[in-house]
């Protein structure tokens, strides 16, 4: 029989079945499994099996992160939300008191985050360009607390500094999955990863975290930064 205990970051879980062990997050929306992800059933709750090879955030929680922004009752702007997978699971975190703002442009995943919002009020989404926040920022209400961004863009860390700027004041968060070779298929990886870091950092960003997300993703990093100081 599969237990569930909290995990050190609030609204995550460790569902441990048998010897193995996997996070989770408790289902919003009992009964639906979002890509195929395993269900299970602990009392009278629903508990939504978390992969890290299929989700960045988890992956990288996996690897050691020591801080989560992204907690029940936060704001969040996902940018990059794809078909929604790790959306989902943000979701299940966030909870009915808290709201993702999920930016997609690719028409065939923005059609299946548009289904999954259906089903999931906390989530809005927004077919649009992560490049250019000026666009859906009408659509996006008050001060968002973080931006997580997983764009397959060659500015990657320009666009979350665009999108802070934007819609974020002092002491928000940023969570940044750097894909190195949408980037630059020929430069060095870590002279890649150092260029992003290195930019965030000389406009006002503290790097909090910086972690290697091998062998459960190639070729990423994930950074958790947070504004300290003027972006302007």
């Amino acid at each position: 029989m599969a237990t569930v205990n909290p995990h050190k970051f609030t609204g995550v879980y460790t569902s441990i079945d048998g010897e193995y062990s996997s996070l989770s997050t408790k289902s919003l929306v009992p009964g639906t499994s979002v890509y195929g992800e395993k269900l299970v059933k602990v009392g009278q709750d629903e508990y939504r099996i978390w992969s890290p090879r299929r989700s960045k955030l988890a992956a990288a929680i996996r690897k050691g992160l020591t801080e989560m922004p992204i907690q029940p009752g936060s704001k969040v702007l996902y940018l990059g939300a794809a078909s929604g997978t790790t959306v989902s699971h943000c979701s299940d975190i966030v909870g009915q008191n808290g709201v993702i703002y999920a930016v997609e442009f690719a028409p065939r995943s923005a059609r299946d985050l548009v289904q999954l919002a259906a089903a999931r009020t906390n989530i809005i989404p927004i077919i649009e360009d992560a490049r250019h926040p000026t666009r859906y920022a009408p659509l996006v209400s008050g001060t968002i607390e973080v931006i997580y961004q997983d764009v397959a863009q060659p500015n990657q860390a320009g666009i979350l500094i665009e999108n802070l700027k934007t819609f974020c004041s002092f002491g928000a968060w940023g969570m940044l999955a750097i894909k190195a070779r949408s980037i630059d298929s020929t430069t060095s990886l870590n002279e890649v990863y150092n260029k992003e870091i290195s930019e965030l950092a000389n406009r006002g960003l503290e790097i909090v975290e910086n972690i290697d997300l091998e062998p459960l993703e190639k070729d990423h990093r994930f950074i958790v930064c947070r504004v300290t100081e003027d972006m302007t």
